[in-house]
């Protein structure tokens, strides 16, 4: 796979020798040889990684490296820091300040290729999330920036899997981990599958030492289900490991740690693949609520007109098929006007809202529940015969009559409603969603035309 990377050094042969590597392996290269220049170009080109020297002058790496994550523009950008620091607090302050991983000069090619691959597969995963997310800020459908969860209330499980007990005093006593975290530890594969399955963890820790099973097998067997396909996955390895790490990397391994584990270092990479989650989430949430937005009246809660238009022919059809009745009623607020008109259009509102509820505690669940516009609603009930339909929609009708509309202030109010009802038989094959809503539309008016506060079956 090829991908779009940042190298960012302000040493110029440094930048062109990596350059040249990343061009032999067909990734695009853009270059940087300052923090200041970086951050600009991230904003505007959107890289797929960062590949980010340390010591420079003005920003170091590690203020680059921040305030890209803390940019709701760039904080989805993988950053991975390369350098020939080699302290352990230096890995450290690039981990705690946001960065993916945190490669020492010299590096190895084949590691660092591999895990410019892996961070960037999981980048691109993620951008159709994101470009519908910003797609629904743009039209106002979501909040426009993410904010990040509070740590310190964070809950989040952590499975680990491994036949050396000597790791779990280790990974539990861990300082630095976000919020309160939960270990629960598997020295059966089968079995940790088995509970994966079932209920994915926030993360899941993988040995790759594993001797009852092959740990290779395992994060291809976890990726494989549809709940873990962007979880988060690290793998625990030696050094005379790099080349099962590397297979674990293409296979979709989120991240890894080196023994022997330092406790700080297991808990900034824990923390950052927790925030990594957390963000795909929300994505996945703004996403979900953008499309529920498009097919839900947001006053009411009901369906809109739009999602009647998508399934009444796929309701219609289906009756027809199996030879079964299929009714729709027509309901409208009787006087409606009138209340807007006396009263306020947000009194008016609360009465729709509470026709609404009222209307979907009649529904069965493979009934569908609409507001066709303004006071008008319609029911779709499948496998309903016009009698049946008629004395589900009499029901409704006294119900609505009989029981006063509490608005908040001042005394209740009486509202009724008028009721047209249709029926598609079994065997009328020619009936089209246009006509049944036309025939329930006529008894609608009939109904109204004769006095309102009635129900009507099926105009002539």
């Amino acid at each position: 796979m090829t991908a779009r990377v940042l190298v960012v050094d302000d040493l110029a042969p440094n930048v062109k020798l990596l350059e040249a590597k990343l061009r032999a392996e067909y990734f695009e290269v853009l270059t940087s040889l300052s923090g200041e220049e970086a951050l600009e170009i991230a904003a505007s080109q959107q890289p797929d990684i960062v590949l980010l020297d340390v010591m420079m002058p003005g920003l170091d790496g590690f203020e680059v490296c921040r305030r890209l994550k803390e940019d709701p523009i760039t904080c989805h950008i993988p950053v991975v820091m390369v350098t020939a620091l080699d302290q352990q607090s230096d890995r450290l302050a690039g981990l705690k300040a946001g960065a993916d991983d945190f490669l020492t000069k010299p590096v190895q090619d084949v590691a660092m290729f591999a895990r410019v691959r892996s961070l960037t597969r999981l980048k691109q995963m993620t951008d159709e999330l994101r470009y519908r997310y910003v797609k629904g800020a743009e039209l106002g459908a979501v909040a426009p920036s993410y904010t990040d969860l509070d740590e310190a209330t964070m809950v989040s499980s952590i499975m680990v899997i491994t036949d050396e007990p000597f790791i779990d005093g280790l990974v539990e006593d861990a300082e630095g981990l976000p919020g309160k975290v939960h270990f629960h530890f598997e020295n059966d594969a089968r079995q940790s599958l088995d509970l994966i399955r079932s209920q994915m963890p926030d993360l899941i820790m993988i040995d790759l030492a594993l001797e009852s099973y092959d740990p290779l097998r395992l994060c291809s067997a976890i990726r494989s289900f549809e709940n873990a396909r962007l979880s988060p996955l690290l793998a625990l390895a030696r050094d005379d490991d790099m080349r099962k790490l590397v297979r674990a990397l293409d296979i979709g391994v989120s991240d890894y740690l080196m023994r022997p584990i330092d406790s700080q270092e297991m808990a900034a990479r824990v923390k950052t693949q927790l925030r990594r989650k957390r963000y795909v989430e929300h994505l996945r949430q703004s996403v979900n609520e953008t499309l529920e937005m498009a097919v839900t009246d947001p006053l009411t809660g009901l369906y809109n007109r739009r999602y009647l238009a998508n399934h009444l022919p796929r309701l219609l059809r289906d009756a027809k098929e199996e030879a079964n009745p299929l009714s729709l009623m027509v309901i409208d607020v009787d006087h409606f006007k009138k209340v807007n008109d006396t009263l306020g259009h947000d009194i008016g509102d609360v009465v729709l809202r509470e026709m609404a509820q009222r209307m979907n505690f009649s529904i069965r669940g493979i009934d569908l529940a609409c507001r066709f516009g303004g006071e008008e609603f319609v029911f779709v009930m499948p496998d309903t015969d016009r009698q049946s339909a008629e004395a589900i929609a009499e029901r409704l009708r006294s119900q609505i009559a009989e029981a006063p509309v509490d608005i908040g202030a001042g005394d209740p109010i009486t509202i009724t409603v008028s009721i047209g009802v249709a029926t598609s038989e079994p065997g009328n094959l020619d009936d089209t969603p246009q006509d049944i809503l036309k025939r329930a539309d006529d008894a609608l008016y009939k109904a109204k035309d004769t006095g309102r506060n009635r129900v009507v079956a099926q105009a002539a």
